[in-house]
C-alpha cells in the first residue's frame, strides 16, 4: 500500500481550492503595489528626460557661446506651449526665440506618455551665454489620476540650475515645491 501511495500524483480539489485562495489574496495584494511602482517609475524616466535637456541646453549655451532655447513643439519648426509634445532643444542663432530653417535641432525628448501629463511655463525656456536662463520656469510632471504622490516638478533657476522636487519632510511620499508646500496636480 505504501508503494501505491507515492506513486500518486496529482492534487485533491481541496488541495487546488486552497492554492486558488493564496494566489488571489497574494495578487490582490501584489497588483496595485505593482502599479504604483510601474507609475513612479514612468514618472522619473519622463521627469529625467526632460531634465536632461534642459541641463544640455545650458551646457550648450556656455560650449558654444549661443543662446540655447528648450521649447514642446509639434512640427520641430515652431515652438508652442504645450509641454506635453515633444520638447526639443536648438541654439537661437538669429536670437528671434524660434527655429530657423538653418538652425539645427541638437536633440529632443520622446512623447510623454499618454498616462501622465506636462504642465510648463507659457514661454520657452532660454539659456543665455552664461549659463543663466531668462526666468525662473517651474515644470510640473503628473500622473493622469491626479494623485499627489505621483507629482514631480523641475525648477530651472534664473542662474540656470536644476533643481528636482524632493519629498523632504519623509512622511507622506508627496514631494514638496522649493516653498516647502505639498505638489498637487491639477
Amino acid at each position: 500500500m505504501n508503494n501505491r501511495l507515492l506513486m500518486q500524483k496529482g492534487l485533491t480539489l481541496i488541495e487546488l481550492m486552497i492554492g486558488l485562495v493564496i494566489l488571489g489574496v497574494v495578487l490582490t495584494v501584489a497588483l496595485p503595489a505593482a502599479q504604483s511602482i510601474v507609475n513612479k517609475n514612468r514618472i522619473v524616466s519622463e521627469i529625467n528626460e526632460i531634465s536632461g535637456i534642459i541641463q544640455f541646453a545650458r551646457v550648450n549655451a556656455v560650449d558654444e557661446q549661443l543662446e540655447t532655447i528648450v521649447c514642446p513643439t509639434a512640427d520641430f519648426s515652431t515652438c508652442t506651449t504645450n509641454w506635453n509634445q515633444v520638447k526639443m532643444v536648438f541654439g537661437d542663432e538669429d536670437g528671434n526665440g524660434q527655429r530657423g530653417n538653418d538652425e539645427d535641432i541638437l536633440v529632443a525628448t520622446s512623447l510623454i506618455s499618454s498616462n501622465n501629463y506636462v504642465i510648463g511655463p507659457s514661454q520657452s525656456i532660454q539659456f543665455f551665454p552664461n549659463g543663466s536662463a531668462d526666468s525662473q520656469s517651474l515644470i510640473l510632471i503628473c500622473h493622469k489620476d491626479k494623485e499627489a504622490i505621483y507629482a514631480r516638478q523641475l525648477t530651472i533657476t534664473p542662474q540656470g540650475r536644476v533643481k528636482m522636487s524632493q519629498d523632504r519632510n519623509n512622511s507622506d511620499g508627496i514631494h514638496e515645491n522649493d516653498a516647502g508646500t505639498d505638489l498637487s496636480c491639477p
